[in-house]
């Protein structure tokens, strides 16, 4: 090929460049169209594939839209209530947070029926029988939720002792139904079990004890028994319950001693309760009653 031939190709092809590139302006102008590199500027996550969808943008949508957010909780939401659901009387009276008393709830009736409440009970109906639950320290210093059943003429003096006795963290082991010990005040007692309402008559005797009435109550027994002198005139002293025999010597110092200066005491008799420590024939250091009008 000669030169004169180079060059009129070369021009040809210059010429042909010119006008395609004219072609695709004017292409871009009237159409007002991006190539793929501009698309591909503006939107890289799509184009190249590095961005993922925000699940949290999605929420974000106008719920008359999109239908609203779905979460895994509304999902997997159950369609029944629990089986468990605590009865809450609607008498219940809330003297604190945590301290309460209440008329006798079904499930409470059933649990006490035939032990702590025999079937034929005709001195005190259900009615006149409160629940009551508190709070208190026991003797390692750890907050534990106690339960009681009372005369409801004690109920409000009750919340109030135990409550004081609380807040100035005096140390009661356990507070239990008596229906736990299967109505056996002597077991509860060597359990150093604090506890209240029990038919029942006084230990060694056919006379009706005032825990029947729900008008006495038994504070830390073991460290504070029951002490009978010259019992049944054999001159011997009877204590109960076994084992607490040296809790009997009040003269001693020990933990959880009820006295006159204990602050258990103090409450009980501001609120009007008989210590059986005053007895003469018998010391029950226990045991606190109360005479119900």
């Amino acid at each position: 090929m000669n030169n004169q031939s180079l060059k009129q190709l070369l021009r040809t092809l210059f010429a042909l460049t010119v006008f395609i590139i004219i072609c695709g302006f004017l292409v871009r102008t009237l159409a007002d169209s991006e190539t793929l590199s501009d698309y591909a500027a503006k939107n890289p996550e799509q184009a190249y594939g590095t961005g993922k969808e925000n699940i949290n943008d999605r929420e974000k949508e106008d719920p008359e839209e999109s239908g609203g957010p779905v979460s895994m909780a509304e999902n997997t939401k159950p369609d029944t209530q629990p089986d468990d659901i605590i009865e809450i009387s609607p008498d219940r009276i809330v003297y604190q947070e945590g301290f309460y008393y209440e008329p006798l709830t079904e499930s409470v009736k059933n649990k006490i029926t035939g032990i702590s409440y025999p079937v034929t009970v005709k001195e005190i109906s259900y009615d006149e029988l409160r629940y009551l639950s508190v709070l208190h320290y026991d003797f390692n210093g750890e907050v534990q939720t106690g339960e009681l059943i009372c005369n409801q003429g004690i109920a409000e003096d009750l919340a109030e002792i135990f409550y004081e006795l609380y807040v100035n963290e005096y140390r009661i082991e356990k507070i239990r139904l008596i229906d736990e010990y299967q109505g056996d005040d002597t077991a509860s007692m060597a359990d150093n079990n604090t506890s209240c309402f029990n038919y029942r008559v006084v230990d060694g005797t056919t006379n009706l004890s005032k825990h029947a009435l729900g008008c006495a109550i038994d504070i830390n027994p073991f460290y504070n028994p029951y002490v009978v002198f010259n019992k049944e005139g054999s001159g011997e002293t009877y204590i109960s319950p076994a084992g607490s025999e040296i809790y009997a010597d009040r003269s001693k110092d020990f933990p959880y001693k009820i006295d006159e200066n204990d602050l258990c005491y103090k409450l009980f008799t501001e609120h009007g309760f008989i210590w059986g420590g005053h007895w003469n024939s018998s010391k029950d250091y226990q045991h606190f009653q109360k005479v119900v009008e």
